[in-house]
């Protein structure tokens, strides 16, 4: 069983910046591909990003690809999203999600996740 907190959401103007964190525990970190979905009020959970288990590959959202970046630090087994020039649709509440080696993109494929953290983008 993998344990995920994520840290970091907040209250920022359209144009700001916020890095998230997740950090995890349970299982070797580096054995774990981890994504980050998010869920606006009303809508569907979506995916994001996602990165391998040994970071060389990563996949980004159409919508966020170019100002979103996924990064791992398997010795202090965290994933991070840094999120640069934040839009008001870019407002949800964002999870951490780890499975098993093979990277994925879609929520069934992931069995632990953590409990949100809430961003919050005015214009």
């Amino acid at each position: 069983q993998v344990q995920l907190v994520e840290s970091g959401g907040g209250l920022v103007q359209a144009g700001g910046s916020l890095r998230l964190s997740c950090a995890a525990s349970g299982r070797t970190f580096s054995s774990l591909a981890m994504a980050w979905f998010r869920q606006a009020s009303g809508k569907e959970r979506e995916i994001v990003a996602a990165i391998s288990s040994g970071g060389g590959s990563t996949y980004y959202a159409d919508s966020v690809r170019g100002r979103f970046t996924i990064s791992r630090d398997n010795a202090k087994n965290t994933v991070y999203l840094q999120m640069n020039s934040l839009k008001p649709e870019d407002t949800a509440v964002y999870y951490c999600a780890a499975r098993p080696y093979q990277m994925a993109t879609m929520p069934a494929d992931f069995g632990s996740w953590g409990q949100g953290t809430q961003v919050t983008v005015s214009s």
